[in-house]
């Protein structure tokens, strides 16, 4: 990574951001972390009263809203199920095509984000889709389709900004933006938000704490993994899909994998990181597993992040 460039500001700000709340509560989870994905064959799906349910009872105080179909369509139905439990609407993660001139992603985008407001949302995550079948060769672009990219993503940014909301380009594996090259051309060249997703980023041999350090004041949003590195190595030697790997342990509760959970989120928050830490253990289910379930992997790794929260001052349980 390079090193933060001068003309560029200590901090992406936010007109809503989460300010002056101390870490302990900036903490979400998604539904992913009790084995929910749009992924088709993922596996066993959790009900989402089951799953709001859970997550309040172990202390988290938001929840992204997951894959479409999970939680209600109307705003006000999302809204009033999230309040039943007591949660909070961190934001949703969205896939979307932004490289080609000729499909405009604010028409897809524009309702998602009527529907984010509605339901009290900080948060849209943007995954660059390839646009191509999932089992073709990701495409490289040219000058012309990075152009484009970018330029939608400052579209998407200024939409974003005009409800109130946070907009962040997500790196992810076999994405057009998935390796911090290629998310470091996103910085230089766009005004967006970044979400750093430590796991996406070393699943692909990048290091999520080279971004903490270097560029932190374009981090608005984190989705914090830990990453078993061998099982990492065998999805990139082509050994294992990523549903084989996530049924092999690649995803451990914080501070039991590889990563250095700790020095991350220290960057972070010596840089004054003020957005939601989403707890994302990608989890594969076979069947009902009974009490207590994926709920006391994520429980631990809530555990772990508020035993690093009482390391700052002002923040902690």
């Amino acid at each position: 990574m390079t090193g933060q460039q001068q003309d560029e500001p200590s901090r992406v700000v936010h007109p809503h951001h989460l300010g002056a709340r101390p870490l302990a509560e900036r903490i979400a989870s998604a539904p992913i972390s009790w084995g929910v994905s749009e992924v088709p064959g993922w596996g066993w799906q959790f009900d989402p009263h089951t799953v709001l349910a859970q997550m309040a009872e172990i202390g988290l105080a938001a929840t992204e809203l997951g894959p479409d179909g999970f939680l209600p369509d109307a705003p006000a139905d999302r809204a009033r199920l999230l309040g039943a439990a007591g949660l909070e609407a961190a934001g949703q993660l969205v896939s979307v095509v932004l490289h080609d001139a000729t499909v405009d992603p604010l028409a897809a985008l524009e309702p998602t984000m009527d529907a984010l407001v509605a339901t009290e949302a900080t948060t849209l995550v943007v995954v660059a889709a390839t646009g191509v079948a999932e089992d073709a060769t990701r495409p490289d672009l040219d000058e012309a389709a990075w152009a484009t990219l970018l330029r939608n993503l400052d579209r998407l940014e200024d939409a974003a900004r005009s409800r109130g909301l946070v907009a962040a380009v997500h790196a992810s594996a076999d994405t057009v933006v998935q390796s911090l090259v290629e998310l470091q051309r996103v910085i230089d060249g766009s005004r967006i938000g970044v979400c750093l997703d430590t796991g996406h980023l070393a699943l692909v041999g990048d290091d999520p704490l080279s971004l903490a350090l270097a560029r932190p004041g374009r981090i608005v949003h984190v989705h914090l993994k830990d990453v078993r590195a061998a099982v990492a190595e065998r999805v990139r030697s082509g050994e294992l899909s990523l549903v084989e790997a996530v049924r092999a342990g690649l995803h451990p509760p914080l501070g039991q994998g590889d990563l250095d959970i700790a020095a991350i989120v220290s960057a972070l928050e010596d840089a004054g990181y003020d957005g939601w830490y989403v707890l994302e253990q990608d989890v594969v289910l076979d069947e009902d597993p009974g009490a207590p379930g994926p709920a006391r992997q994520v429980e631990q790794s809530l555990d772990h992040l508020l035993g690093l929260a009482a390391q700052w001052s002002g923040v902690g349980a």
